[in-house]
């Protein structure tokens, strides 16, 4: 008896569902360097363009020589370098939280944030759009754990009725596929009547929400009281790498003892730290780049729509174009990259079967030539993509 791995590839490769990683010779930015051409850039998570900015790369490169290249250790070995702790200080009061922690990934913060709050005869309910990261972390609490509709208030209230012992309400901020936000007035009223704590993961609303980019909780204008435990990832809008969690003092300091993906992890470079104290700077003064952020996604959903594309609820930097099958998506995708445009297409599982969409993000590093050549190659393109019976689908 052997593992059929060539029979699994087989399968996904006939369902059009293969994946294939792209070779980035270039830095982020909106013109780079794929699998040996040049092309203009719609599916990066670079969302303020800061990930090539020459100032967080002085940053890297002093803390690098001030502070070697390695974290060395764990935090709570020898691995917890001043540059850490000065921008979890920093983090806090960008959050307007007591304390936060750093993490290496936002999967690794996901995960012990949930696994570190509730177990057996606890209780976690999620949004059944999550982020993968969050679905893993509640079933691998051993808590009971149960799927809400989709930012349904409803369906929550009538989960957290049935609810045992400490109950633990997770959403994503931005859902990263759909682009939408979640309800959290509703969904954190629900959560106050039964008592229960709120987790939001806004991996991609830090930097592109709120008045000072201050993410989700800031656009809704909600506190501590409302979401108790908050993570934000830095490899988005932040430019850099890593991710946190914050909140209460009682909070981080549960996770300090309890949540192993922190306990057992060597700490990211101290370099890292400084660049991220750069990027979070910038994020925070250069308020233009969200603002033309907002001017791209205004344009693009009025030429997107002009064109008859099916859009999806988002007024954020992601916008899906919805197509549902999974070859269509794809021939999309490479009718642009043919036009020297690269659009990623989305596919089950990562999102349900039969929505299959290209995931267009935008960038402030974005010019609006850029959005308008996007804007021409789609109603270029559009009118030539096939449909499932063959035909070319109308203009």
């Amino acid at each position: 008896m052997s593992f059929d791995l060539a029979a699994r590839l087989a399968e996904r490769r006939t369902a059009n569902l293969y994946r294939q990683r792209p070779l980035l010779e270039s830095p982020q930015g909106p013109l780079v360097q794929v699998d040996g051409r040049q092309l203009l850039a719609f599916c990066s998570n670079d969302y303020l363009g800061l990930a090539n900015h020459p100032q967080v790369i002085e940053a890297w490169r002093a803390g690098a020589e001030k502070w070697g290249v390695g974290g060395g250790a764990s935090h709570l070995v020898i691995g917890h370098s001043t540059p850490h702790h000065q921008l979890e200080e920093a983090l806090a009061e960008f959050t307007g939280r007591p304390r936060a922690l750093l993490f290496s990934t936002g999967y690794m913060a996901n995960l012990a944030a949930v696994t570190a709050l509730v177990g057996r005869d606890d209780t976690v309910l999620e949004d059944r759009l999550n982020h993968a990261s969050l679905l893993d972390a509640g079933l691998l609490s051993g808590a009971r754990f149960s799927r809400y509709l989709h930012n349904d208030a409803v369906s929550l209230s009538s989960r957290l009725r049935k609810a045992n012992g400490n109950t633990l309400v997770v959403t994503d901020g931005v859902f990263s596929m759909d682009g939408d936000l979640a309800d959290l007035p509703a969904l954190c009223g629900e959560a106050r009547l039964k008592g229960a704590w709120v987790m939001v993961d806004d991996a991609h609303g830090f930097g592109p929400l709120g008045a000072t980019g201050g993410g989700i909780v800031e656009h809704f204008g909600l506190g501590l009281d409302d979401v108790q435990v908050l993570v934000g990832t830095l490899g988005k809008a932040f430019g850099t790498a890593g991710a946190f969690v914050a909140g209460s003092e009682e909070l981080i300091e549960t996770l300090v003892q309890f949540a192993r993906p922190y306990i057992y992890t060597t700490s990211q470079p101290p370099a890292l730290a400084c660049a991220t104290l750069k990027s979070l700077e910038l994020l925070r003064s250069e308020h233009w780049r969200r603002e033309h952020l907002n001017a791209l996604i205004t344009r693009f959903r009025q030429g997107a729509e002009a064109i008859g594309l099916e859009l999806m609820t988002s007024a954020t930097p992601i916008q899906p174009i919805l197509i549902g099958d999974s070859g269509r998506a794809l021939q999309l995708s490479h009718l642009l990259r043919e036009r020297g445009l690269l659009v990623t297409a989305i596919r089950p599982p990562t999102v349900p079967a039969g929505s299959a969409r290209l995931r267009v993000t935008l960038s402030a590093a974005h010019s609006l030539e850029q959005l308008e050549l996007l804007l021409e190659a789609l109603a270029e393109c559009w009118p030539l993509l096939a449909t499932q019976d063959g035909s070319v689908a109308d203009a």
